[in-house]
């Protein structure tokens, strides 16, 4: 029952971080500048993964990003850095769902695959925790090198929940991991399936 109780609460604890993960691939707030003019006017634009969205006195219009022009001679380089994040964020979310199901597997396989399951999952969870923090570096490095980047930019929520998201990721493995050597095998004992149905 201990081995239930912590993979049931590290798997809603995966699934929050799941959610972060989608939300900052789909909401353009990685990166954000904000200013107000004098005469009261106020601007903002957000870039995200795949669209950046501007916001002046109300209206708003948005438009995919990184566009032609960020593609285009010397702006290559960041254009190819920009889809590798977003290559990387979406990997991560398929892994964070393959992972999902593995939870349910592990919590639901009995006895023998709670015991033993430690070992895929805690590699999954830290697969996931790499890539996306490999995506998290890549955009903290754009910001703090590209010259597009300018004193008023700032990182924004997206890039926050994506840190949160790949921190819990590598929690729960060490967590998992930990408690394959700490709590005590489950105890009593499970029939064999042939067993089963005809006892």
């Amino acid at each position: 029952m201990t081995r239930v109780i912590v993979y049931s609460t590290a798997l809603i604890a995966f699934v929050a971080a799941t959610a972060m993960t989608f939300s900052a691939i789909f909401i353009p707030d990685w990166i954000t500048y904000d200013v107000s003019s004098n005469t009261g006017g106020h601007f903002t634009r957000k870039i995200g993964l795949h669209r950046s969205c501007s916001y002046k006195d109300g209206s708003a219009t948005c438009e995919h990003f990184p566009t032609k022009t960020d593609c285009m001679g010397d702006e290559r380089y960041f254009c190819s850095m920009w889809r590798s994040v977003g290559f990387l964020m979406s990997f991560a979310a398929v892994l964070e769902l393959v992972t999902i199901v593995a939870y349910l597997v592990i919590i639901n396989g009995g006895k023998q695959k709670r015991e033993t399951g430690w070992r895929i999952l805690s590699f999954l969870l830290f697969l996931v925790g790499i890539v996306q923090c490999a995506g998290m570096a890549i955009v903290a490095y754009v910001f703090d090198n590209d010259e597009r980047f300018f004193a008023g930019w700032q990182l924004d929520k997206s890039w926050i929940l994506c840190t949160v998201s790949w921190s819990i990721a590598m929690l729960s493995a060490a967590f998992i991991s930990l408690s394959a050597f700490v709590f005590p095998s489950e105890g009593g004992y499970e029939l064999i399936p042939s067993e089963r149905y005809n006892g």
